[in-house]
């Protein structure tokens, strides 16, 4: 059975949401086992970061302790075969101070992800994440 484009939107959408309200375990289903995902160098991770799907979950947690909340607007996309580009706009509200930003205050990153499908799932992600100053 092949995986339309359609699916493959929705299994962003889903995705994205599930980093909203912080729950991994919802959609963990999404993702190959050898899932690996690639942040790019940016302002949070200056050599770049990559984890594998089973860091994930922490990843999740920790999110949750550093935002009250996360929202993503998915702006434009592109499908290449088993490939989705998309970009994105996050926007996270702090729940604890971070650097010169105090509770409350908002960070917003313009990215850039690139989504790999195998047999349906996520089997590799790609961010270029653009900071806006703070």
């Amino acid at each position: 059975m092949s995986t339309t484009n359609d699916e493959h939107l929705g299994k962003l959408r889903r995705y994205l949401k599930g980093i909203e309200t912080g729950a991994f375990e919802d959609i963990a289903d999404l993702f190959t086992p050898d899932t690996t995902v690639e942040q790019l160098p940016n302002r949070i991770y200056p050599n770049g970061v990559r984890f594998n799907a089973s860091q994930m979950s922490e990843g999740f947690k920790k999110g949750r302790q550093l935002f009250s909340s996360q929202r993503y607007e998915i702006k434009s996309y592109a499908f290449h075969g088993d490939g989705l580009a998309a970009e994105v706009l996050w926007t996270g509200t702090l729940a604890v101070a971070f650097g010169n930003l105090k509770v409350g205050s908002q960070m917003r990153a313009h990215s850039a992800m690139f989504l790999n499908f195998e047999n349906g799932k996520i089997a590799a992600q790609r961010n270029y994440d653009c900071f806006e100053p703070w």
